[in-house]
């Protein structure tokens, strides 16, 4: 499998949802917690800012890049986006809060290009395929390491999630499971 087609497969599974985060009608993640989402899953990331490009408006424009290095291989994505306030509106002549916010904002919309969040932009709810996606294979693996290693009631951890095998655990539950699993050690 490509490196693009597992990046997005692994990052466009994962249930933001808890995370998304209103400002007025707008929708959008926390940069800190999309950096921690990204890093947990691809630590071997780095980003870099474009020189701001102001407009004769007075208006400034943020690009971002994010390379991502796995298994000897790269990827790179960018982003570019306007400095904009509380109601989505270009700023002319912002201050440096604003830019450094639009570059942290543009950092996070970079992240969704790998597939982070992305329907966030979309304006959409959680999309189905992620609503109904389920654990991986090596999330199977730690969830039965952990039912061993705690002794657990496998039947009745199945029946807590509301599964009736481990690999129809939905991916937006591993955590929740995987927690639970863990304060019984």
């Amino acid at each position: 499998m490509s490196l693009s087609k597992e990046v997005w497969q692994t990052l466009s599974a994962i249930d933001v949802s808890d995370h998304i985060e209103k400002k007025g009608k707008l929708s959008y993640l926390s940069w800190a917690w999309a950096y921690g989402i990204k890093m947990e899953h691809y630590p071997d990331i780095h980003y870099t800012f474009e020189e701001d490009k102001c407009n004769e408006t007075g208006t400034v424009e943020i690009r971002c890049s994010v390379l991502l290095t796995e298994k000897d291989q790269s990827m790179v994505r960018n982003m570019w986006l306007p400095v904009m306030d509380h109601r989505n509106k270009a700023i002319s002549n912002p201050d440096k809060f604003a830019i450094n916010s639009s570059k942290m904002r543009c950092l996070t919309k970079c992240f969704a290009m790998f597939g982070l969040g992305h329907y966030i932009y979309a304006g959409e709810d959680l999309p189905e395929a992620v609503a109904k996606a389920t654990v991986s294979e090596d999330q199977i693996i730690a969830i039965k390491k952990l039912l061993d290693e705690t002794k657990s009631n496998e039947a009745k951890f199945l029946k807590w999630l509301k599964v009736e095998n481990i690999d129809q655990v939905l991916a937006s539950d591993y955590d929740r499971a995987i927690a639970a699993l863990e304060a019984k050690k």
